[in-house]
């Protein structure tokens, strides 16, 4: 009796062991809601995807890729105002890089709502660097710079110059502390990694230099377009680029597609050790850019900030096992605006009437109708903008002056349609459309 005694105590005793041992890992998660990792890029175009094959492969070829993904102003600071509050640039007042955001981010209510919060690269334009309240986690710079090596970032609260560091390897490497941070806490996590690749000055990690010597240049059919007549004047005016001007057009291209060659491994990195921990299948991991640019098209450098679709049509697509199964491509169109709604509906968070964007849970489950239209939107220092697009026509007005294009007869919105009787019609409830989506809600502001 003395013995079998004796055996229990001692089996007890391995249990708490045990137990011990594991609970030192990793706590025990009580709340099984998914995680979250937002991955935001910078100003990259949809057509880049080919030269990032892990981010393809473990993101987008695994999930739901959005065919029509679109952000809603082409500009780094409003766009990703409108992703960090679901709402178009009207309503949340952030129109240029220098503006503030002054409306409640998904991430203050995530918080509020038990998440494990954390920042990695970018915020806004607007925001000097120092940590947020809302988040746990901080690694950002100042305002929108973009440094590629010895970046100065504040981590925590203090700023740290990474001397001879590559900055994209640097954000991975915080990453990767923040999701072994996170697997130690009793609640799920939200990390919004935004690395400044592929922005100017698109320097190449060191390695990758020598990459891409015989890249194929990019001649679409609006490149340096001949006959722009049917654009606005400030536009049609413009000179045709100079070969000088192609060159370095060229030549910018290739560093883009470089440094984003050097955050496809680090994304890469990111994803293992969410497999390694355990978390990926659980975790909803989406991929978007904060808009595209133009590289020739019409007759513009290397820039941004119109509703062309250069600029608004960017690579979006989520990783999520228990919502995507199997992968595939939707054609619907989805946006920046629909993150935050996204992420509320998953953790279980009542969806603010202020959100202008819709669940992405609704249209993945097919459950009931989705949006037939998006409103495009920006600009106030370089000339207004706005526009509707629907999945195969877009109106907008340009300073002004009304566009019309066909997209799946006309794809690079080379010929306006704007005084064809075929489409008077059409063209005038595009019109009144886009003059009722462009009405303010009301939206409650808080004390930045």
């Amino acid at each position: 009796m003395r013995r079998k005694t004796h055996l229990f105590y001692k089996a007890v005793l391995a249990l708490l062991m045990l137990f011990s041992i594991a609970s030192c890992a990793a706590p025990f998660q009580t709340d099984r809601r998914p995680n979250f990792l937002v991955i935001v890029t910078d100003d990259q175009r949809l057509d880049t995807m080919e030269y990032m094959p892990n981010t393809q492969s473990l993101i987008f070829d695994q999930g739901v890729t959005f065919a029509n993904g679109f952000v809603t102003t082409p500009l780094c600071c409003p766009s990703r105002a409108s992703i960090l509050t679901g709402m178009y640039a009207h309503n949340h007042g952030v129109r240029e890089n220098e503006d503030k955001l002054n409306h409640t981010t998904f991430m203050e209510v995530m918080r509020d709502n038990g998440y494990y919060t954390g920042l990695v690269g970018k915020y806004l334009n607007s925001w000097k660097g120092e940590p947020r309240p809302e988040y746990d986690y901080w690694v950002s710079f100042f305002k929108g710079e973009t440094v590629y090596y010895s970046p100065d970032l504040n981590v925590n609260g203090e700023w740290l110059r990474h001397k001879d560091q590559y900055v994209t390897y640097v954000l991975g490497d915080y990453a990767v502390d923040f999701l072994d941070k996170a697997a130690r806490q009793d609640k799920p996590f939200i990390l919004l990694f935004a690395p400044n690749a592929p922005h100017r000055p698109t320097t190449p990690a060191v390695e990758d230099e020598g990459l891409l010597t015989d890249l194929e240049p990019h001649r679409p059919p609006s490149f340096n377009e001949e006959d722009m007549s049917d654009k606005p004047a400030w536009l049609a005016n413009r000179s045709l680029l100079t070969e000088e001007e192609i060159v370095e057009i060229d030549a910018y291209r290739r560093d883009q597609l470089l440094t984003l060659i050097s955050l496809d491994r680090t994304i890469a990195r990111v994803i293992a050790r969410l497999q390694s921990s355990g978390e990926l299948d659980r975790t909803m991991v989406i991929f978007i850019s904060d808009n595209g640019q133009f590289l020739g098209e019409h007759r513009f450098g290397s820039s941004k900030n119109r509703y062309y679709e250069e600029n608004v049509h960017v690579p979006f697509a989520i990783r999520y096992p228990p919502l995507v199964p199997e992968p595939y491509a939707e054609n619907k169109l989805a946006a920046n605006i629909d993150i935050a709604p996204t992420l509320f509906d998953l953790a279980g968070i009542p969806i603010p009437v202020s959100m202008d964007g819709e669940s992405l849970v609704k249209l993945l489950r097919r459950d009931g109708p989705w949006r037939e239209y998006l409103l495009l939107e920006g600009g106030i220092l370089d000339g207004s903008y706005v526009g509707v697009r629907s999945e195969r026509y877009f109106y907008g007005e340009n300073d002004g002056y009304p566009e019309f294009y066909d997209l799946l007869e006309d794809p690079y919105q080379l010929q306006n349609l704007i005084g064809d009787p075929d489409h008077r019609d059409l063209i005038a409830q595009y019109k009144t459309l886009m003059d009722q989506m462009q009405q303010p809600k009301f939206v409650p502001t808080i004390t930045p």
